[in-house]
C-alpha cells in the first residue's frame, strides 16, 4: 500500500472513533446525569419492570459506545485493543452500579437504593458486552486471528 493511501484511511477511521467517543460522552453524561440527580425520576409506567429496563438500557448503551470508542481509537491509531481495559471499563460500571444505588439510599431523601436497580444495572453492563462481542469489537481471541470488521460501515477502511 502506498503512502499516499495511508491517511485517507487514517482520517476515516478517526472520524468513525471521534463520532462514537462523542456519543459515549453524551450517554455517559445522561447515564451519570439519572443516576446521581437528587431527585428521582418521574415514574414511568409503560410497563411492569419498565424501571428495570430503563437501568438495564442506561448502563448498556455507555458501555457498548465507550468500548466502540476506545477500539475504534485503538485501531485508528493501528494498535490492537487491549480486553484488560475493556474488561477494567466493564468494572467501573460493576462498581458505579453499587455505588450509585449506595448514595441514592444514604444521602438523598427523595430517593432510595433498591438492590434489584443493582442487578439490572449488571444485567445491562453484560447485555452491552454481549453486544460489544456479537459486533466485533473485541478483536481476536488467539494470535494469529484476524479480528473480524466492525459493523455499521465504521471499518477502517475509507
Amino acid at each position: 500500500m502506498s503512502r499516499s493511501a495511508q491517511p485517507a484511511r487514517g482520517t476515516s477511521a478517526r472520524r468513525g472513533w471521534r463520532l462514537a467517543a462523542a456519543a459515549a460522552g453524551l450517554t455517559l453524561a445522561f447515564h451519570l446525569w439519572g443516576l446521581y440527580r437528587p431527585s428521582a425520576p418521574p415514574e414511568a409506567a409503560l410497563f411492569p419492570g419498565a424501571d428495570k429496563m430503563l437501568h438495564a438500557l442506561g448502563f448498556a448503551l455507555p458501555v457498548i459506545l465507550i468500548a466502540m470508542a476506545y477500539v475504534l481509537h485503538c485501531r485508528a491509531d493501528g494498535r490492537p485493543s487491549s480486553r484488560r481495559v475493556l474488561a477494567a471499563m466493564a468494572g467501573v460500571f460493576v462498581a458505579d452500579a453499587v455505588v450509585s444505588e449506595l448514595i441514592q439510599h444514604r444521602f438523598y431523601i427523595h430517593r432510595a437504593g433498591d438492590p434489584l436497580d443493582v442487578v439490572a444495572d449488571w444485567a445491562g453492563i453484560v447485555v452491552g458486552g454481549l453486544v460489544v462481542w456479537l459486533l466485533g469489537y473485541l478483536g481476536p481471541t488467539r494470535p494469529g486471528r484476524r479480528a473480524p470488521a466492525p459493523a455499521h460501515g465504521l471499518s477502517e477502511r475509507g
